[in-house]
């Protein structure tokens, strides 16, 4: 054990001096490591920041739910589309026979988009904001966190009374530091009462909807605002959550009975809805990011080969400057074992540093990016452990003939060399 620590020792030592004592030589040999590490470990980070925002997302919204909509999230909306146009659009005596007709349901919403309207408070106001029209388990569904206030009541839902739940970007524009809750404000013509305000969403790649600059107000006073009959509302959409060990296939079909039965289709005539569940999003989401994960690798795994064989090379040129003192050491009873550490430990040690400095650039970049567009990346430990591991392996590989070359020296010609 003695022995080894200090063939690591030797060996670290060793390395220094040959990144000290030939600089531009190191730098060039070790950028290929550093360039393919910051390939493979940058894009293995970015692919997880991306793919936690996503999960963290569906978990929100719950995984356990069913989304009534014309169009398929399986399918592209450029393929077939007159087909998915010709489809009438999910409308609220749609949701009410699913309500009605769907037990093991938990919970059913239905909510429409109104459009844009300008919401104004005093001499501040807001253009652009868009108006949705929810009901009771709407602001549940969505996964709704409050900054202030609260959802609707039931009573000011079936009344349609006038009152709003506001994004948290329209609440800041419109009061700035003015405590929103009881202040009425006017939008698209009306007199609505502050009830909540909605918490920051912010970046998100998953969102149903991003209600930061939206409205949201009971459907029955949506029903004030424009003329909402049948299925003739483009933004609206039902969703369902399943009971607790409910299997989400057995209340989709449950689902598609009472829809089917409701819209008076025949046996022979195909759905003319689609139930999504979020499921379909991860699968395609899979599909991307595993083509991004093959990118870096390909990438990262060609300069890897470039940083590996430079790396080589310092070894060979290591192997040859040191002749004469492998073989004085073999002479003294080294053993051939130890001078095979000793050099496989120097590559290894190179390989780290170069990986430590991708690294570092890799953490860097992150973290501007990050900043940059108020989007979160990182870098965890899984992937710093990762990218060292792969540095590790390319120093052996790398340095495994040039150490047996030098392991294998005769001393006696080694010291004439």
């Amino acid at each position: 054990m003695i022995t080894i620590l200090k063939v690591i020792q030797e060996s670290f030592r060793q390395a220094w001096q040959s990144l000290v004592g030939n600089k531009l030589r190191s730098f060039l040999s070790l950028l290929g490591i550093s360039i393919g590490i910051f390939c493979v470990i940058g894009v293995l980070s970015a692919v997880d920041s991306l793919e936690d925002n996503v999960r963290s997302s569906f978990d929100k919204l719950g995984n356990d739910v069913v989304y009534v909509d014309r169009f398929s999230w399986a399918e592209d909306p450029g393929q077939n589309y007159w087909k998915w146009m010709k489809r009438p659009n999910p409308s609220y005596n749609d949701f009410r026979a699913i309500q009605t007709k769907v037990k093991s349901a938990d919970m059913t919403s239905f909510y429409t988009v109104i459009g844009e309207k300008t919401a104004k408070y005093r001499s501040n106001s807001v253009e652009g904001s868009f108006l949705i029209g929810v009901t009771e388990d709407s602001g549940t569904l969505f996964g709704f966190e409050y900054a202030k206030g609260r959802y609707f009541s039931k009573a000011e839902l079936i009344s349609g009374a006038p009152k709003v739940v506001l994004g948290a970007v329209v609440a800041q524009e419109l009061f700035g530091s003015i405590e929103p809750i009881g202040k009425k404000i006017k939008l698209g013509g009306r007199k609505l009462e502050v009830i909540g305000v909605i918490k920051e969403e912010g970046e998100s790649l998953v969102n149903i909807m991003n209600f930061d600059e939206g409205a949201v107000i009971p459907f029955e006073l949506a029903r004030k605002y424009a003329n909402i009959r049948e299925g003739n509302r483009m933004g609206s959409a039902i969703s369902i959550k399943a009971k607790e060990g409910i299997d989400l296939n057995d209340m989709k079909e449950e689902v598609r009975g009472a829809l089917r039965a409701k819209r008076k289709l025949k046996p022979k005539e195909g759905d003319d809805f689609a139930l999504n569940e979020l499921s379909l999003l991860s699968n395609l989401l899979d599909g991307v990011f595993g083509v991004l994960n093959t990118a870096g690798w390909i990438i990262g795994g060609f300069a890897l080969i470039v940083g590996m064989f430079s790396v080589a090379n310092i070894m060979f040129v290591s192997v040859k400057e040191r002749t004469n003192l492998i073989g004085v050491k073999k002479a003294l009873g080294a053993k051939s074992y130890v001078i095979l550490l000793e050099f496989l430990i120097e590559s290894v040690i190179l390989c780290i540093i170069g990986g430590l400095f991708g690294l570092g650039l890799i953490w860097a970049l992150l973290t501007g990016i990050s900043k940059a567009i108020d989007f979160p990346l990182y870098l965890d430990m899984g992937n710093i452990i990762f990218g060292l591991s792969v540095s590790i392996f390319t120093g052996i590989i790398a340095g495994i003939i040039p150490a047996m070359q030098a392991s294998n020296m005769d001393p006696v010609t080694a010291m004439r060399g």
